[in-house]
């Protein structure tokens, strides 16, 4: 008889048959995984609670979700599953010399569980030991593993498949546009050859031929060579692989790709791409520094530049000794391989009191009523995130070695600082073609994708993104007829032109471009930036003025005119968000950013941008609809070719081009492309443009829809790209009934009535179309209307995020937030009290309104 099963805290024996015995009225309820099923076995669904925690990870033998001892009675209360495994890594402190320095092979046989490590498991310090053992509840018996001569059959393979299953977070479709990397084996014990070779940051060529792109850097001898011939005409001769083959050094990084988020590795060895977590000491092996490094496609770097004007080290405040900071409201995020985009919102989202009290606020109840499986529900994962960054229990300073001294006579508690937000990224990027990927992303566009989530799941009677609500009031006006029309639409951010034309230092920037591009002719580095400076009132300024309205109908003269439209503001919001647009495309439609300083305000007044509705003297343009131009010729249609040729360079059919330019409307190469990435699976996709029978519109009366109204003519294809988006077929004929067909306006109408896409019912469908004077008013008067919270215009900064690098698709993001007097840089892992705020060199920037 052995001591395997005894209840917590007691010690008692059981005869070994009556183990099986034990089991057998669980034995319904254990399964084991298949392939398909998502174990989480390395994380606690409610906290950031691991099997490195004090108190290990619980994982259910029938549902595989993970939890921490604090949330493992919810889940037995809600489920009444008895049966768990029971995963614990305990660290302890080596003794001095006992062992000489054992071998860490050896001791890394007691490692079997597949965790993200918070440093060195070969350290000298410490051992590790990982354990499992089952435990049934109520009473908490323990029964140790493995311990096959007892165990039945079935739980010691459920248990041998639970421990060898799959991170969750590897895509499970295979058709997913990116399979997430694995380390490679060779990067741990990776020897590098001291023999001086220094890389250069920018002119390599490969050493076997002059090719100058597709270069990689072999991380064992430093030789620069060229890679393989790829099918899109672009690779070179091979040079890199007949390196290996020569000398068998596995490893090498691709030049052009370091940034410091890292790099592209490939592994000769394993054939594929890989990580390699030793990334920044084996570059800097070879004189490179990860920080200062970006992408460029020549390997000319955007800063070969003296210290402390490159926006890397500026942004970042290198070069300073920065203090960091402990406790609740200071815990670092992990970077996930680019997803340093989320970590900055996030951290802002969460310095917002009515996002506090939203979710932190709400946790107990959130976690009570949470789904059976509450790694699939928003709010859940919402609140867990703010309690990992404000509960402070994942923020510890670190002990004071006398402490430790003591500490360790029993267990070493390891310092675990910083939550991994993988659970919550790979939910919220769920079916998103951008967020699920790996590749760095804009940190706007996914602002704005948390709001539309956070309208869809209500968490109380308020929504804490009411706080950034605001109604924009556009005055479009006719410049021939002089008449007006004033619309309302739903906003969350205030974009901000940059008045580039208003730079203070122009002559310098002159000289400064006439400097660089002879440098960059000589192939020299090149010289020290010169960054334009741009006054913050030039761009509010450039804001309020009247934008030209492209291809405008005017009603009052029933033809195209030149019109202008302005932006006011009917209401401000609680926090004001104000991007910066410094991204525009350039001719090769790769985003560009405009690398600019501009003197933005601790506080701004922006009471003169309220709206003042329809004036005295103002006559309003009339209420009707352009007619539908039917052409005399189908084949003679309007499809703007430059946008067409845009999307075939990109290496899609040229018809599909065309399909997707005709069908968007015109509206450029970007809306196109999205259309493109939506049909392209379906089986006509490269199929020649067939325009529907213009005969039936013409039949219809084109002049009477012009002059009535919506009679019944909707545009298919319009619905067809809103139902491509997502939204469904009812919510898209709302939308157009109550936009005039408009395929802009009827999308901002969607994100406006968020509550009609609940309300997205079959009743909807039956609803009378031909009713559309009823349609109309549904459309209008649905709801009280959108939820803003209007007050004075005059706001105080208390945060901002910043970009670096050359474009959305690449760099690094952190951010800046005031907290208890102070500023304070959050990046990524890191959290330190701020010395200089580059509040000049922000993207995103958040105002709170002044109480007045």
């Amino acid at each position: 008889p052995s001591p395997s099963a005894r209840p917590r805290g007691a010690s008692m024996q059981r005869a070994g048959g009556d183990l099986g015995e034990l089991l057998v009225p669980y034995m319904p309820t254990i399964r084991v995984p298949k392939s398909g099923d998502r174990v989480y076995k390395a994380e606690c669904a409610f906290s950031y609670d691991s099997p490195d925690s004090e108190g290990g990870l619980y994982v259910c033998m029938n549902t595989f979700l993970g939890f921490g001892r604090e949330h493992i009675e919810r889940h037995y209360r809600k489920t009444g599953q008895c049966v768990y495994l029971h995963l614990k890594r305990h660290a302890t402190e080596k003794v001095p010399g006992a062992s000489g320095g054992a071998s860490p092979k050896r001791r890394n046989a007691k490692l079997f569980l597949d965790l993200e490590t918070n440093g060195d498991l070969n350290s000298d310090d410490f051992e590790y030991e990982d354990e499992a053992k089952l435990v049934l509840f109520p009473d908490h018996y323990e029964i140790s593993l493995p311990n096959i001569e007892e165990l039945p059959a079935l739980v010691t393979i459920a248990c041998d498949a639970l421990l060898s299953a799959k991170s969750p977070y590897r895509k499970q479709e295979p058709d997913s546009w990116e399979e997430e990397l694995q380390a490679s084996k060779h990067a741990k014990t990776l020897v590098q050859l001291d023999n001086g070779v220094r890389i250069p940051p920018s002119g390599w060529k490969c050493s076997k031929c002059d090719l100058r792109e597709n270069l990689w850097l072999n991380l064992t001898d430093g030789s620069v060579l060229c890679g393989k011939w790829f099918f899109d005409g672009s690779g070179g001769n091979g040079h890199a692989m007949e390196h290996y083959k020569e000398t068998g050094y596995p490893l090498a990084v691709k030049l052009g790709t370091i940034t410091p988020d890292g790099a592209d590795v490939y592994s000769f060895d394993e054939e594929e791409p890989v990580l390699d977590p030793h990334i920044a000491k084996h570059l800097a092996h070879f004189g490179i520094d990860m920080l200062q490094m970006q992408v460029t496609e020549n390997g000319l770097r955007d800063n070969d530049i003296k210290p402390r004007v490159s926006e890397w080290e500026v942004i970042q405040e290198a070069g300073v000794k920065l203090k960091p900071l402990y406790g609740p409201g200071y815990t670092g995020m992990k970077n996930l391989g680019n997803s340093c985009y989320l970590n900055a919102v996030m951290q802002t989202i969460f310095s917002i009191p009515e996002f506090q009290r939203a979710y932190v606020g709400n946790l107990p109840r959130i976690f009570d009523y949470s789904p059976l499986d509450p790694t699939q529900d928003f709010n859940t994962q919402m609140a867990k995130l703010g309690h990992g960054l404000l509960s402070g229990q994942y923020s510890k300073p670190p002990m004071k070695s006398e402490l430790i001294e003591q500490v360790m006579k029993e267990e070493h508690k390891v310092q675990h600082n910083g939550i991994s937000p993988q659970m919550f990224k790979a939910f919220i990027s769920k079916g998103h073609p951008e967020f699920s990927s790996n590749r760095q992303q804009d940190a706007q566009e996914f602002f704005l994708h948390l709001i539309n989530l956070v309208e869809r799941n209500p968490v109380g009677s308020e929504n804490p993104s009411d706080v950034f609500r605001f109604l924009v009031e556009e005055r479009t006006q006719c410049c021939q007829s002089r008449k007006v029309r004033y619309t309302e639409r739903v906003d969350y951010v205030m974009q901000l032109p940059v008045a580039m034309e208003a730079a203070t230092n122009k002559d310098e920037l002159i000289a400064y471009e006439l400097k660089r591009r002879e440098a960059e002719a000589a192939r020299r580095p090149p010289p020290e930036l010169v960054r334009a400076k741009i006054p913050f009132s030039a761009c509010l300024q450039a804001f309020s003025e009247p934008n030209n309205v492209e291809d405008f109908w005017s009603s009052a003269l029933q033809a195209k005119s030149a019109g202008v439209k302005t932006s006011r503001f009917a209401s401000f919001p609680e926090y004001l968000v104000v991007q910066i647009k410094k991204f525009t495309f350039g001719l090769d439609w790769i985003p560009k950013k405009l690398d600019v300083s501009i003197d933005m305000p601790d506080f701004l007044d922006i009471s003169h941008l309220r709206a003042r509705g329809l004036q005295l003297g103002e006559e309003e343009l009339p209420d009707i609809a352009p007619p539908i131009i039917i052409p005399d010729d189908p084949n003679a249609l309007d499809i703007d070719e430059a946008s067409v040729m845009q999307l075939a360079e990109m290496g899609f059919p040229l018809e599909a081009c065309r399909k997707a330019v005709y069908y968007t409307g015109n509206l450029g190469a970007e809306v196109a492309f999205n259309w493109i990435i939506a049909h392209m699976e379906e089986p006509d996709f490269a199929e020649p443009l067939v325009i529907p029978a213009f005969e039936e519109a013409a039949s219809s009366g084109a002049a009477a829809f012009g002059a009535v109204g919506l009679d019944n003519q909707l545009p298919e294809e319009i619905v067809a790209i809103i139902i491509s988006m997502g939204f469904q077929r009812n919510l898209a004929i709302q939308a157009l009934k109550a936009t005039n067909n408009n395929l802009e306006r009827a999308l901002e109408w969607i994100f406006s009535h968020p509550e009609f896409e609940e309300e997205s019912e079959p009743a909807l469908d039956m609803m009378d179309m031909e009713n559309n004077a009823n349609a109309n008013i549904l459309a209008e008067t649905g709801s009280e209307g959108p939820r803003i919270k209007d007050g004075s215009g005059r706001y105080e900064l208390f945060g901002f995020i910043s970009h670096m690098g050359t474009s959305t698709m690449s760099g690094h993001y952190v951010c800046h937030l005031k907290k208890e007097g102070r500023w304070v840089i959050y990046n990524d892992l890191r959290v330190c009290a701020s010395e200089r705020p580059p509040k000049d060199l922000g993207y995103i920037y958040f105002y709170h309104r002044i109480q007045s």
